[in-house]
């Protein structure tokens, strides 16, 4: 298994993963820049399949406009849409089997003109002025990057899957609180009650 880090690969923030177990003879990381088609391109080659689940996903908005407008371009809509372009388009190149998107629930259901009751398909898409209205830029940047993996797909043939989790949670393996757990403690300290009280969870177990 080959995991890609952004940051140094001997950084403290990858010696959780240095430390599971197995990880001596089967993991191996990789340092790489989503927006940097050169190093992912590297990094696949060799491989059979990938799982894409890299996205930032930011825990606060910025009041300052100007931060604003840089966070949402350069930290989250680019790292979404151009990193998953550039995972399919070196992954296309090295003619892998298969490429795993995780994208979200988030590219689902946040659209006003969904029928109230009716199940969400293949069909249901959050709508994208909907979420710059609101300012929800997690859920435009994870339904601009699906969309543009399934015209991907279309339009080169790579085999693309994609899966909609909601909220990942489950067994922390590093340090630092990631922004999924910061939602459920939220919800379980009694913040967000009504904003979440039909959230769905998944409890995860990473296994190598």
């Amino acid at each position: 298994m080959i995991v890609l880090c952004s940051c140094a690969l001997g950084d403290s923030k990858n010696a959780h993963l240095l430390a599971l177990e197995g990880a001596g003879e089967r993991l191996q990381l990789v340092k790489a820049d989503m927006l940097d088609y050169s190093s992912v391109a590297a990094a696949v080659a060799g491989c059979e399949g990938v799982f894409h689940v890299a996205s930032p996903v930011p825990s606060g908005q910025s009041s300052n406009p100007e931060k604003k407008n840089h966070l949402v371009q350069a930290d989250v809509i680019a790292p979404a849409v151009t990193g998953t372009l550039n995972v399919l388009k070196a992954c296309k190149e090295a003619e892998l089997k298969r490429v795993v998107v995780v994208s979200s629930v988030s590219a689902v259901f946040n659209n006003p003109n969904w029928p109230n009751g009716k199940a969400f398909t293949e069909d249901s898409w959050s709508d994208e002025e909907y979420c710059r209205t609101n300012e929800e830029w997690y859920f435009l940047s994870k339904t601009l990057a699906e969309h543009e993996a399934f015209v991907y797909a279309a339009k080169t043939g790579l085999d693309i899957v994609t899966i909609c989790p909601s909220l990942v949670i489950g067994l922390l393996m590093q340090r630092t609180v990631n922004t999924s757990v910061k939602v459920f403690l939220s919800i379980k300290g009694g913040e967000h009650l009504i904003y979440y009280q039909s959230s769905l969870f998944f409890n995860l177990h990473c296994v190598l």
